[in-house]
């Protein structure tokens, strides 16, 4: 059996694993940002870097013992909410312009 100490620090670097992977989408998401043909593939992207940035917050935060980022985390929860209702409003606005 591993002792306590170890098996921290082995929940430790599997935390610090899952935020290398959830960075790899972020990346991923960067390209679709730059390169999206249109505003709802990039405000989608948004979306998941803001999901990502929340998700990497936590994994970090709790893999380095840090409770403030679970803080930053909601904060930026909260800011992603906002983002898509702009969105969704300034869309809808455009689209009744067209008409």
């Amino acid at each position: 059996m591993l002792e306590s100490s170890q098996r921290r620090a082995a929940v430790a670097d599997f935390l610090l694993a899952a935020a290398g992977v959830v960075l790899a989408t972020v990346a991923v998401g960067l390209v679709r940002i730059l390169w999206g043909p249109g505003d709802d593939d990039r405000i989608m992207a948004a979306q998941l870097l803001g999901t990502s940035g929340i998700a990497v917050l936590l994994l970090l935060g709790q893999a380095m013992s840090v409770p403030a980022a679970v803080d930053v985390a909601l904060i930026l929860a909260l800011l992603a909410a906002f983002v898509t209702v702009a969105f969704v409003k300034g869309a809808a606005r455009s689209e009744a312009d067209r008409a």
